[in-house]
């Protein structure tokens, strides 16, 4: 139950196409393979990585995730063998397919937290003047009027 917890909370943490690349410390594969099987059912496409797998010592494994269903734009990068150069089950030389990009994302809601047009200067000077014509006491404008200040905690 806490594998499908996990990877369903992080599926639901993450934006489309996000990655997520974990650590794996499995002690055997058919552990690799249960932990696989819940990140694909909670939605996750990716795979697993080995650096350095001819090596007991500096051996590691990493469990990469796209948020998503698998794509023709997502391929897994290639673990490191001997000598520190990028090994695969499939020697090829194609460099394009070594990392993973996507970049046709759109994420309206987070360019909404972000307000353009502000309450600047400007904004501050004329509701002032409108104060001081409706007849209030205002405080004069100087140049500290409508700067932005340090946060404080």
């Amino acid at each position: 139950m806490r594998p499908k917890a996990f990877f369903g909370s992080l599926y639901r943490c993450l934006a489309r196409g996000a990655r997520s690349v974990l650590q794996l410390y499995a002690e055997n594969m058919d552990q690799s393979e249960m932990i696989m099987t819940y990140a694909m059912r909670a939605g996750f496409a990716g795979g697993i990585v080995v650096d350095w797998p001819h090596s007991s010592k500096a051996r590691k494994a990493y469990l990469i995730l796209t948020c998503g269903p698998p794509s023709m734009q997502t391929s897994l990068p290639k673990g490191k063998g001997e000598d520190g150069e990028m090994c695969s089950e499939e020697e090829s030389d194609d460099d394009e397919h070594q990392t993973v990009g996507i970049y046709d994302r759109d994420q309206p809601w987070k360019k909404l937290k972000t307000n353009k047009k502000g309450k600047g200067r400007e904004w501050v000077l004329q509701k002032k003047e409108q104060t001081r014509r409706k007849g209030h006491a205002v405080p004069p404008d100087t140049k500290y009027t409508a700067r932005k200040r340090k946060a404080h905690f």
